[in-house]
């Protein structure tokens, strides 16, 4: 539990400096590399928080999966639709990262 809260307040503090340095960039002159540069964070973010996502649900959803056509075999077909949805959210972050770089 105390894991739990260490990568809570990590990721708070994480997103308090993030929104701290946009504010501080927005008091002074634009910049096209400013601009672009929270682009690559933002596109950076996208694809990595899905992928965390996505593995995370991955593994839990693949032993359980395992564990049930171990018992019933006729469950493969089930399991493996669950595990398409899972990979569908890895994919749906790299189209959101690429559309954020494109725009």
């Amino acid at each position: 539990m105390k894991l739990h809260k260490l990568f809570a307040l990590l990721f708070l503090t994480a997103g308090v400096a993030l929104a701290v340095t946009g504010l501080v960039y927005a008091q002074g002159a634009t910049s096209e590399a400013a601009a672009s540069g929270f682009k690559l964070i933002g596109a950076g973010m996208a694809i990595g928080l899905a992928g965390l996502g996505a593995g995370v649900g991955m593994g839990t959803a693949s032993a359980a999966a395992i564990g049930a056509m171990a018992e019933k075999p006729e469950t493969f077909s089930k399991s493996l639709i669950y595990i398409v949805f899972i990979e569908a959210i890895a994919i749906y972050g790299l189209v959101i990262a690429f559309m954020i770089m494109m725009a």
